[in-house]
Parts: C-alpha cells; sequence; structure tokens
C-alpha cells in the first residue's frame, strides 16, 4: 500500500486521523510520483490529488529542515489558492522543522526576497509571482528536487504558460508533477518542454 511506504511521519500523521486505505488515485499515483520521474496526474475533483501533492512533496524531502535554499516548489492558479495549500501542509509540518513559506502577493516583493533568503524548505507561490521572484534573482533553484502544479486547469488561460515555462528554465535535475482535472491541450503542449520525458496517471469515477 502507498501510505505504508511513506516517511514514517507522514504514516503517522494518517493514522492519526484515522486515514489508513488510499483513494484509487492515491494508490495509482504515489508510487509513480516516489519512483522520481516527472508526471501528468489527472483525476477529478476530491480523489485526493492535493493530498498526494503534500505527501509527496514531504516524503520527497524526507520531512526534515535543510539547507537554506528550497528544495520544493508548488504552483497554484491564484494568491487564495496559494493560502490554502499553505494551509494545508501547515496542518502536516506543524510538529516537525519543516519550513514552508508563502510567496504571498500582498507581500513587498523585498520583504519575500529577504524571507526567502533567511531558509525555507517548500515554497508556495502562484506562477506569476514566482516568476518575478526569479526576474529579481530572489530564489535560488540550484537544490529544487520537484516542482509541483496543483489544480493545473488554470495553464489552459492567460499568460500562465509562458510565466511556467520560464520558470523551468531556471531550474535544472528537478521533478515535475502537475495535477489537474483534464489533460487540457495547453498540458499537452509541455510535453514538449520540460515535461518531455514524463508519464501520465489518469483516473475517473
Amino acid at each position: 500500500m502507498p501510505f505504508k511506504k511513506l516517511h514514517p511521519h507522514l504514516k503517522a500523521f494518517l493514522d492519526s486521523k484515522e486515514i489508513t486505505s488510499p483513494t484509487p488515485f492515491q494508490k495509482a499515483s504515489i508510487p509513480t510520483i516516489k519512483s522520481g520521474t516527472s508526471v501528468f496526474c489527472i483525476a477529478e475533483k476530491d480523489l485526493g490529488k492535493t493530498t498526494t501533492l503534500i505527501l509527496t512533496t514531504l516524503h520527497k524531502i524526507k520531512c526534515e529542515e535543510f539547507g537554506t535554499a528550497p528544495r520544493a516548489i508548488v504552483l497554484v492558479g491564484s494568491n487564495d489558492d496559494a493560502l490554502e495549500i499553505y494551509e494545508e501542509f501547515s496542518k502536516y509540518t506543524r510538529y516537525t522543522d519543516v519550513r514552508v513559506y508563502l510567496a504571498d502577493e500582498k507581500s513587498h516583493i523585498d520583504l519575500l526576497k529577504s524571507e526567502i533568503f533567511e531558509g525555507v524548505d517548500i515554497l508556495i507561490s502562484t506562477t506569476k509571482q514566482m516568476n518575478k521572484l526569479l526576474l529579481l534573482e530572489g530564489v535560488n533553484t540550484t537544490q529544487v528536487k520537484i516542482l509541483s502544479i496543483d489544480d493545473a486547469d488554470f495553464l489552459a488561460q492567460g499568460t500562465s504558460t509562458a510565466d511556467l515555462i520560464s520558470i523551468t528554465q531556471s531550474i535544472h535535475k528537478c521533478q515535475f508533477v502537475i495535477y489537474a482535472e483534464k489533460m487540457h491541450p495547453a498540458l499537452k503542449r509541455l510535453e514538449s518542454n520540460f515535461m518531455e520525458h514524463s508519464r501520465i496517471v489518469s483516473i475517473s469515477l
């Protein structure tokens, strides 16, 4: 079972919430993500995509603090979404030393840069804000092991895809995981960019 092979802290947290069985999506996606390959994770709402993102991200960085540069980046479509997933991560990291940081669009960019420089493990941001930080040399991406995009359906509209491609050009030797409800043409086009050797996990009810 996927949960049994997760980091002991994550397993204990799930046990405390009496979550013992993965959803069909989690059963299919967690082992694939843990293998280290880049993945498109396609599933409808409420099948466990965000929980999978949190579990695999924390497992990847071994649920521990290390260094100052972020080892995981989580991108979302809006500042409200960023705050929501930050709060979800906080539930899992409350009794660890993992530093989860929200690059809040409402904060001054210089404040974000200085706080990120002090040290973070997981950086949560919108694509727009992350691209802005990178253009201003506000994030060291040399240690990033995994970059995940939650509810990536937003990439089907606006300039977010251009921001995302710009972001990925600053990151090397990284695993990319994209979560969405549908395999939109905008996502499919990413296969010719940073998702060229990716796999697809698709689950429907």
